[in-house]
């Protein structure tokens, strides 16, 4: 391969790195073993770790039906009466439900900048560590007040609030650029695995052994999980001793990584990039369908499709399986099409994305007509199951135009994603009352329908695989212009010979 093939190459994949991707071949290719390759033992840590992230958020979801349930009670002279533990209307357990992306929401930033100061894996880790420990406490919290209740579910978004900031400042070190997709989907399907565990086992604990042991199972998880996470995973190869010195300099010439240096944000540039806003406006639609669901699916069932709470953590937990599954499947396929050429990095985010996108606003249409137990959640599944696509799409694209501030645009990213998680279970609270109307619940898919679509004409028409301008650093703009001037010389050495050749 030439170096002006290479530069084509190079460029057709949305890489600009000064060193040519297709060329660097490791010794021993990457294969099923993945436990060879220090970078997938960091991908299945982090897998454990958004498998705790999005465990010990959504186990409330389910918590919360059995700590509000009215149970019949008879007494010793055959009288009946009903007993709740916590007499909250469906307006507070709106706020409760919602109440963790107030911290969540203020920290996103921060996480991202933090990482790049001091290392996404101390960032990743201790966000997560101190989420579980909270969790232990959420039982006593809740036995002593709402408002109690309620300050620890923001603390613990406070601290949630930096884990994927704090993975993409992980990322930002770890992965070769044509493995981004399938390392970064294969992590963040642990968000999936954890919300397949937790809704069922949920449920279960609920029902057999009383709400609090939901906390208590879940938050211990997660404290074993940072004390393996801080013996294992180091911020970058070159600080892993249990990476090897080939497959540290094959991750570190891949990524141009050229050793510490201090990162200046291009902040103008930033927020006026419309690749960038592209990114935010995918990222909010997506988290609007999904938000809504993980928080109203367990209710949504019980009250409206007249499932028993333990049918509900099962039936709730189908959705995210199905999308775990489909994001290994989209991660590799994503990569596989740039590797082949097939498509470009821009191609595939945008066609995977909106693809996604497009199929969700027409499965969540499809939930709103029909109302049926069985096809709702066949629906549902599907929806949600298909959201992977997206995730191969917008969530690793910061990766693609700005790596050196792929944190920080996450942490700006995600704080505007955050807002849905706030606002939808607030709205589906108002808009559903206690009965669980069904044609309450179709105006509540009909606005995560619209919501997909606008989200799908934005990011179709702004989004971007490549390397902005803005984002490269000046080791790689003189490498632009070595490769330019190469490029010259060689088209005028072909244009001398032609003219030799004529004459």
């Amino acid at each position: 391969m030439t170096d002006l093939e290479s530069m084509k190459a190079d460029k057709h994949n949305g890489h600009h790195s000064y060193h040519n991707n297709h060329d660097l071949v490791e010794s021993e290719p990457l294969t099923w073993r993945f436990w060879r390759k220090q970078r997938y033992i960091v991908v299945l840590m982090a897998f454990f770790g958004f498998f705790n992230v999005y465990s010990l958020r959504v186990n409330l979801s389910v918590a919360i039906v059995a700590m509000t349930e009215n149970r019949t009670v008879h007494d010793a002279d055959g009288n009946i009466s009903y007993e709740q533990d916590f007499p909250w209307d469906s307006k507070q357990r709106g706020l409760i439900l919602s109440s963790f992306f107030y911290g969540y929401i203020f920290t996103q930033f921060l996480g991202g900048y933090i990482g790049t100061k001091v290392g996404g894996n101390l960032v990743f880790g201790l966000g997560i560590g101190t989420t579980a420990i909270l969790t232990l406490l959420t039982p006593l919290a809740a036995r002593h007040s709402l408002e109690m209740f309620l300050a620890v579910r923001i603390i613990e978004g406070v601290f949630e609030g930096v884990t994927f900031p704090g993975i993409h400042a992980v990322w930002a070190r770890w992965s070769p650029p044509l493995e981004r997709s399938r390392m970064a989907s294969i992590a963040f399907a642990g968000n999936y695995a954890g919300t397949v565990i937790a809704m069922p086992s949920s449920g279960m604990l609920a029902s057999r052994y009383g709400w609090p042991s939901v906390f208590y199972v879940f938050g211990t998880i997660g404290v074993i999980w940072l004390i393996l996470w801080l013996l294992i995973v180091r911020a970058g190869p070159e600080k892993d001793r249990f990476c090897s010195k080939e497959e540290c300099e094959y991750i570190q010439k891949s990524i141009g990584y050229t050793g510490p240096q201090t990162i200046k944000h291009p902040w103008k540039a930033i927020f006026t990039s419309m690749a960038f806003y592209a990114i935010i406006a995918s990222h909010f639609s997506e988290n609007w369908g999904f938000y809504t669901l993980l928080t109203q699916l367990p209710s949504f069932l019980k009250d409206t499709l007249n499932f028993d709470l333990g049918k509900t953590g099962f039936l709730s937990a189908v959705p995210y399986l199905a999308m775990g599954i489909l994001l290994a499947v989209s991660g590799y396929l994503a990569d596989w099409m740039q590797v082949k050429g097939i498509w470009t990095t821009t191609q595939v985010r945008r066609n995977f994305n909106c693809g996604a996108f497009l199929a969700q606003t027409v499965f969540m249409m499809l939930t709103a007509y029909i109302m049926d137990p069985t096809w709702s959640v066949i629906f549902i599944t599907i929806a949600v199951g298909l959201g992977a696509f997206a995730w191969s799409g917008f969530a690793v694209n910061h990766l693609d135009i700005a790596p050196q501030h792929a944190s920080v645009l996450m942490g700006i990213g995600n704080t505007f994603a955050t807002i849905p998680g706030i606002v939808s279970p607030l709205l589906t609270g108002y808009i559903v009352g206690d009965s669980g109307d069904r044609y309450e619940w179709r105006l509540v898919f009909f606005i995560s329908a619209g919501i997909y679509l606008v989200g799908c004409v934005i990011y179709w028409f702004y989004a971007s695989g490549e390397l902005q301008e803005w984002a490269k650093s000046p080791e790689q703009k003189a490498a632009e212009a070595e490769e330019k001037q190469l490029q010259l010389t060689q088209t005028t050495g072909f244009i001398n010979t032609a003219a030799d050749l004529k004459e």
